[in-house]
């Protein structure tokens, strides 16, 4: 199961929120996001997240994105962790600052 970015969703993603503009980290976790990683949670397999091709991806929507997941959605830190799959060439640097969000969210609703 495999997500890209670039073309399941905007090749320009936004900010954190809808009120902040278009194609935000929310509606990417809601939309598409979410529901796939359930889907891939209940199948036991691995879902892919392609991050390659957009103009840029900020801070604000990879933190809305992933962290909100553990945030927001109360979703399981280790089975996220364990099922997210990312790919990433154009920047690399994405991947290990996803992994900060879900992490620094994971220790937030911990403590």
């Amino acid at each position: 199961m495999k997500i890209k970015i670039a073309k399941d969703f905007s090749r320009i993603p936004g900010a954190r929120l809808p009120e902040e503009g278009d194609f935000s980290g929310q509606e990417f976790r809601q939309q598409i996001l979410l529901p796939k990683l359930r889907e891939a949670i209940e199948k036991k397999i691995k879902l892919e997240i392609d991050l390659d091709g957009t103009a840029g991806l900020g801070t604000s929507f990879l933190e809305e994105s992933f962290g909100g997941l553990i945030r927001i959605d109360k979703m399981d830190y280790n089975l996220v962790k364990g099922t997210l799959l990312f790919i990433s060439n154009d920047d690399p640097e994405y991947i290990d600052e996803i992994y900060h969000y879900l992490k620094d969210a994971y220790e937030k609703e911990t403590n």
